[in-house]
């Protein structure tokens, strides 16, 4: 649902590095050599991998990279492989085998220099599987988690700061939901439960887009459940962050209309 990162492509050359010079013996041995099942030295079936990512063909590549890990396990290169596996089943939209193979360079190698980009590269594949408002949200949790961490053990990173930025967009879109199922709850009369949705927006997602909407929300419902008191510190919340707010004007009409012994600001 949400875009793919402009940051996508770095791990060409984090990953790669002088490695491309090799690159020109990958059509050694003939059009049959390049397969994944046929055992070859690991210059050789690395260039062949690396020779299908460049054509586009990620799948194939991704099947090649494993076998460099499969074929060399104590090689450099499988380190490498491992690493450019996981980034060609990313492009290939093939996220979870591209998150086993993040997460399987990073427990072998969880102090390589590489490590923040295979944590962001995980976060990006939860990331992008975030799907709209009207459906389960797991995945946009665990996206959130993922940003998270890169932003914990990497702060100081290009990969942090673009994680930042996902972490705002994830919580606008876990407000949303909230949002959501809050307005089907005061449709239907469960005030409460819709009560319940908007403070969570109110407490937690405070800095998103839809906390003004949420207050509005919450005067409505406090109203509805014959607590004006409450309803009226809604209304105040709403008045004193967001007084040029369609929906603190609507707030104070409402508390006018229903609650006239109280003020809103």
């Amino acid at each position: 649902m949400l875009d793919r990162s402009p940051l996508k492509l770095t791990v060409l050359a984090v990953a790669t590095g002088a490695m491309l010079l090799t690159a020109g013996c990958g059509g050694r041995g003939g059009k049959n050599r390049d397969t994944a099942y046929v055992a070859r030295d690991v210059d050789t079936l690395y260039a062949a991998a690396k020779t299908r990512l460049d054509r586009g063909d990620t799948r194939q590549a991704a099947a090649l990279f494993d076998e460099v890990e499969r074929q060399h396990p104590y090689s450099p290169w499988a380190r490498r492989a491992q690493l450019m596996s996981a980034f060609s089943y990313y492009v290939a939209r093939d996220y979870t085998k591209s998150i086993q193979s993040a997460q399987r360079f990073l427990s072998i190698h969880p102090g390589n220099k590489d490590a923040p980009y295979a944590y962001y590269l995980i976060a990006l594949c939860y990331y992008e599987q975030i799907s709209d408002v009207t459906r389960d949200q797991k995945i946009t949790l665990q996206a959130k988690t993922a940003l998270t961490e890169v932003t914990r053990r990497y702060p100081n990173t290009r990969y942090a700061s673009d994680a930042r930025l996902k972490i705002d967009l994830v919580n606008d879109h876990l407000a949303g939901k909230e949002m959501t199922i809050g307005r089907l709850y005061e449709r239907t009369g469960r005030w409460v439960a819709a009560t319940l949705r908007f403070r969570n927006v109110v407490d937690n997602y405070q800095t998103t887009s839809h906390t003004p909407e949420a207050l509005f929300r919450l005067v409505e419902s406090y109203l509805s459940l014959g607590v004006p008191e409450e309803a009226q510190k809604a209304a105040a919340v709403l008045g004193n962050n967001y007084p040029d707010s369609e929906w603190y004007k609507k707030a104070y009409e409402l508390m006018g209309k229903h609650a006239p012994g109280t003020t809103t600001s």
